[in-house]
């Protein structure tokens, strides 16, 4: 049985602190996090998919700097498709990590996630031709996508 992330990081150790994303940050042990899609049709699928893949996924995503889903991408398309690159590049950051702060990167991944996935958000409310901001709970699995976002 695999134990380790890229065969260096024990992800047994690894404790996600908010009970409400917890669910949808999956830790499993995998030599290489690559799941060809599998998940892509099934309902709530993404919580299937290692929080890893998941990092991986979104540096493929590209642009030309404009805004996509509320954030500025800035890539402009070097990654896309190029998931071994990706890939490369978050082994890299990851053994960095490991080599400067002596901890385990996978948790420092955890730990900015849930530093950064909010809590609250706004949406757009219309009464009678007047449009209103109104403060709005965030799901779980949308914090999470937030928090990857950024």
């Amino acid at each position: 049985m695999v134990d380790k992330l890229f065969n260096k990081y024990d992800l047994s150790e690894v404790k996600i602190e908010d009970p409400s994303i917890g669910p949808y940050i999956n830790i499993e042990a995998v030599v290489l996090p690559h799941s060809h899609g599998r998940q892509a049709h099934a309902q709530f699928g993404k919580r299937r998919v290692n929080i890893v893949e998941r990092l991986v996924n979104k540096l493929m995503r590209g642009g030309t700097g404009e805004k996509m889903g509320g954030k500025v991408i800035r890539t402009h398309g070097r990654l896309q498709g190029k998931k071994a690159r990706a890939m490369e590049i978050v082994e890299e950051a990851f053994a960095d990590i490991a080599t400067r702060a002596k901890i385990n990167p996978v948790q420092v991944l955890v730990n900015a996630l849930h530093n950064t996935a909010p809590r609250e958000d706004t949406t757009r409310v219309q009464y009678g031709g007047i449009s209103y901001q109104v403060a709005v709970d965030v799901s779980a699995q949308r914090r999470l996508d937030m928090a990857l976002r950024t």
